[in-house]
């Protein structure tokens, strides 16, 4: 099998690209192993780093790692060799989630992937309120069709849909916050100062209106605290959903949605996720879209523009990356 040889500094990117992808409540349930004898990065779920609450069976930290996966495509690329994929390599390691093994030049030049490339150190998500400006037509089929092209669907419900998306999504969030488990799990991730987790200045504020169900990590803020912020009049949601509901289709969610949110950052779109209703298994089967298709909802992405708002930190290389053995500078 023909190798590739890996210089420290290539190495250090192409993980950074990757930990620069979403993850609930910024845990970054992710760690790398570099198999240099096959020129393979292994991309292993964190189990420490998992939400026992919010996703006891492990669904979000699959999508969170499967973004990942997705971003170090596009660095693959960038740095010239055709990333291949596979997922669940070893069932006999369950953590194993994923191999991109770096194979020789791309098999085909798109345009896109520079494009990609650039908006993956500029994306993160956006907890502000966003303008009433509207997101062309045209944009919004793109930003579908780039999950369509990771093996997933994205839908854009009609008002009357999101409307009742969003109402479901608040009966979520009010479940999470009156739950001391849900509640005090959620809070732990609440770090200033910290690489990890969400610091106070990006969670953003509460909807004065109550029309976009913005999560509470304060948990039951007092009614004379809530701020006088109000969001977008009506709110753009789009709907995530895939065929089948296996880890496989979890890991792949996660590259249609990462490859979603880039389209959107290279457009100047802004984005977040409303995550709430999917952490509640009958309120998520809700969520299904009632015309039928059966089709399983893995994230809810409300799309508009605005302010960047504050980013979350990063983990060090060096936290993620273990047994780093690359060839020579």
């Amino acid at each position: 099998m023909q190798t590739t040889t890996l210089d420290a500094a290539t190495l250090e990117t192409l993980i950074r690209a990757a930990v620069a992808a979403p993850s609930l409540h910024n845990t970054q349930p992710w760690r790398y192993r570099l198999d240099p004898d096959t020129s393979t990065i292994e991309v292993r779920a964190a189990p420490e780093r998992a939400l026992r609450e919010a996703d006891p069976q492990g669904r979000a930290l699959h999508i969170s790692v499967g973004a990942a996966v997705f971003n170090l495509r596009v660095a693959v690329r960038h740095f010239g060799w055709e990333p291949v994929i596979r997922l669940l390599p070893r069932p006999s390691e369950p953590d194993h989630l994923v191999s991109v093994r770096l194979a020789g030049a791309p098999r085909t030049a798109r345009h896109l992937d520079e494009d990609f490339y650039d908006a993956l150190w500029r994306r993160h998500s956006s907890r502000v309120p966003f303008s009433g400006r509207q997101v062309p037509a045209d944009v919004l089929s793109e930003i579908a069709q780039a999950a369509d092209a990771e093996g997933a669907r994205l839908r854009l419900p009609e008002p009357g849909e999101t409307s009742r998306i969003l109402q479901l999504t608040a009966e979520a969030e009010r479940f999470a916050v009156s739950d001391p488990k849900h509640r005090t799990e959620s809070r732990s991730w609440v770090r200033d100062g910290a690489q990890d987790g969400l610091p106070g200045a990006v969670l953003g504020p509460q909807d004065a209106n109550a029309r976009l169900p913005v999560r509470d990590f304060s948990a039951l803020r007092p009614a004379d605290q809530q701020p006088s912020t109000r969001f977008e009049q009506h709110p753009v949601i789009a709907v995530l959903t895939t065929t089948h509901d296996h880890h496989a289709d979890w890991l792949r969610a996660g590259q249609a949605l990462e490859r979603a949110l880039l389209v959107a950052t290279v457009h100047g779109v802004r984005a977040s996720l409303l995550h709430q209703g999917l952490e509640w298994p009958d309120i998520r089967w809700a969520l299904r879209d009632p015309r039928g298709g059966g089709r399983h909802v893995q994230m809810l992405i409300r799309l508009g523009y605005g302010p960047e708002g504050p980013a979350s930190p990063r983990r060090p290389v060096r936290d993620v990356l273990e047994d780093v053995e690359p060839g020579p500078d």
